[in-house]
């Protein structure tokens, strides 16, 4: 009898917590709580009233009719006029100076990143073991390009988004308007951009570069592009699982970037493996080569490390 007394009492709290309201702006309406899947691409309409269920965790659960499935999660902001709840990022709003500043632009070698990382979507394997072989195992891939000195981080972004990015709810972070040619591109060098890293690296690092995000990723396609035609990644492959050292790989940069920019190269290791190369890039030059030339030296701690081959364990 009390069991179905508050069986009773929640279900009339519960209708009676319902209520209608007019979204602030045109926000995706996902099928779950982690943003992973919007069946039919479905977006709020500003003109129309929509039945509010529930509230939890920074989300809204709202009835959408006529859909399928008509239950849909929104972020909470959606439903407020003090944020911009647009699900295309205004990256203009975000723009500095453009002053020239010195660059950090982080590879990581794909193969010893999903060492640690297995349950990542970019690191997941293939399901048939003779399935072709993916660029992230062969070339060191995009991380990021961050504003110096490192600290240089989130400029003019609302504290909710930073709150977000540094819970690592990257999915919940806003779409950023990009050109279909830049998507492709971040596609090819950012095997992370499936997990939404290219969110994570716009709203920690690219809003203190000077440029909108269209440019700032441009720029970035721009640079791994040399990197690509450098030969770099060929001697990485010829040493899997061999060691190498940082004065091989810094002689390597003086041979195909020029003398001294092997200076500016620092290696990154973790468990005995390479994980990431940080090329520090000055302010001047158009290219990587010239940009290296024009970086600070910097020091490694790292001294060598064991290059590791594509699979887990090898």
């Amino acid at each position: 009898m009390r069991r179905s007394f508050f069986l009773m009492l929640i279900m009339t709290f519960s209708l009676f917590a319902r209520y209608e309201a007019v979204p602030a702006g045109n926000c995706p309406a996902f099928n779950n709580m982690k943003h992973t899947q919007n069946s039919h691409d479905v977006h709020l309409n500003t003109s129309r009233e929509y039945t509010v269920l529930q509230h939890h965790k920074g989300q809204f659960l709202v009835l959408v009719k006529g859909e399928q499935p008509a239950q849909r999660w929104v972020d909470e902001c959606c439903f407020s006029t003090k944020k911009d709840t647009s699900d295309t990022y205004n990256t203009k709003k975000y723009e500095t100076s453009g002053e020239p500043q010195d660059l950090l632009l982080a590879l990581s070698w794909h193969n010893a990143f999903c060492e640690t990382h297995r349950n990542r979507k970019e690191c997941r394997q293939p399901l048939f073991g003779f399935a072709s072989k993916r660029y992230s195992e062969s070339h060191f891939v995009l991380h990021g390009l961050w504003p110096q000195p490192q600290n240089n981080s989130y400029c003019d972004v609302d504290a909710s988004l930073v709150t977000l990015d540094r819970h690592g709810q990257w999915n919940r972070l806003p779409h950023l308007a990009l050109s279909e040619r830049t998507i492709g591109g971040l596609s090819h060098f950012m095997p992370g951009f499936s997990s939404n890293l290219h969110r994570h690296e716009w709203i920690r690092h690219g809003t203190c570069y000077g440029k909108d995000a269209e440019h700032y990723f441009r720029d970035i396609i721009a640079l791994m592009e040399q990197f690509e035609q450098s030969g770099v990644n060929e001697y990485f492959v010829k040493n899997q699982g061999k060691r190498v050292t940082l004065a091989q790989v810094r002689h390597l940069f003086d041979r195909r970037f020029g003398p001294g920019s092997g200076k500016r190269v620092e290696m990154k290791c973790r468990q005995g493996l390479v994980t990431e190369l940080w090329l520090h890039l000055g302010s001047k030059g158009d290219d990587l080569a010239s940009m290296l030339k024009n970086g600070k030296p910097v020091r490694s701690r790292c001294q060598s490390g064991i290059v590791d081959r594509a699979g887990y364990g090898k």
